[in-house]
């Protein structure tokens, strides 16, 4: 199971706001291109190509459904195929922005400190993750997976995304090559109608591996195993809705 364009903007507004917090910290860049590694549908490119608009902006991901999103959002720019835990920019860069995607790919420590050396002197490698492994809109994925209904679809394969590495973790992976590392958690309260609606979001991003495992049949009833469970987990505010907690960990590092 790909990944859906359609289904991650039913919360756009939600979704590059992270994006534009990144962006906020990123000082003026020195001459060189801008790569935005994992641009998903556009909506992040769309804010680089804003920002720095002297510079050659490039989408990277590895998704078709996404870079076709992409393509017909910004016709004027360049989308390729890429798979981040290899590539490289045929250049040095200016920028190598990545919002939302590094936490997929394993050993992405090794993957920002070789990267560090394909940026211009000054150049930015600015990051941003979810740090929500823990958040109850995640242990409810493996505890549903759990339940003795799918269990046995993920015996041998299960889909758990690793928790990220401390802070120190990434300063230490990125201090010897750079002048400045600033690191930094901030967490997202999002105001979501009900407990249906959280199972929209993550229905883009996090619990698609999960699904991927399941036999089409079994989708449906995951997913509302998956919605019963969040529901307990989430107090209602007095207004009905419910406070979807999400943190997320930024990084901006600028090469010496």
């Amino acid at each position: 199971m790909g990944w859906s364009a359609a289904q991650y903007l039913q919360f756009e507004d939600e979704r590059t706001r992270p994006a534009r917090d990144l962006l906020a910290q990123v000082p003026d860049l020195p001459a060189g291109p801008v790569y935005d590694l994992g641009c998903g549908p556009g909506n992040s490119t769309e804010l680089l190509l804003s920002r720095f608009p002297g510079h050659p902006v490039t989408g990277i991901d590895s998704d078709a459904d996404m870079l076709a999103a992409a393509r017909r959002r910004l016709p004027q720019l360049s989308f390729a195929f890429g798979d981040l835990s290899a590539w490289t920019p045929p250049a040095p860069a200016a920028l190598l922005y990545a919002n939302a995607v590094f936490q997929w790919v394993p050993e992405h420590l090794a993957v920002f400190s070789r990267l560090m050396d394909h940026l211009v002197p000054g150049g930015v490698l600015a990051v941003q993750m979810p740090d929500n492994r823990t958040e109850p809109s995640h242990v409810a994925m493996d505890t549903v997976a759990e339940d003795g209904r799918f269990a046995r679809h993920f015996a041998t394969d299960h889909p758990r995304r690793p928790t990220l590495p401390p802070p120190v973790a990434y300063y230490d992976a990125l201090a010897a090559k750079a002048g400045r590392v600033d690191i930094w958690h901030t967490i997202y309260n999002h105001p979501m109608r009900d407990a249906a609606a959280i199972v929209e979001w993550v229905k883009g991003t996090g619990i698609r591996p999960y699904l991927a495992r399941l036999p089409a049949d079994e989708q449906d009833g995951f997913l509302e195993a998956y919605r019963q469970t969040i529901e307990q987990a989430y107090l209602k505010a007095a207004d009905g809705r419910v406070l979807l907690r999400f943190p997320r960990l930024f990084l901006v590092a600028v090469r010496a």
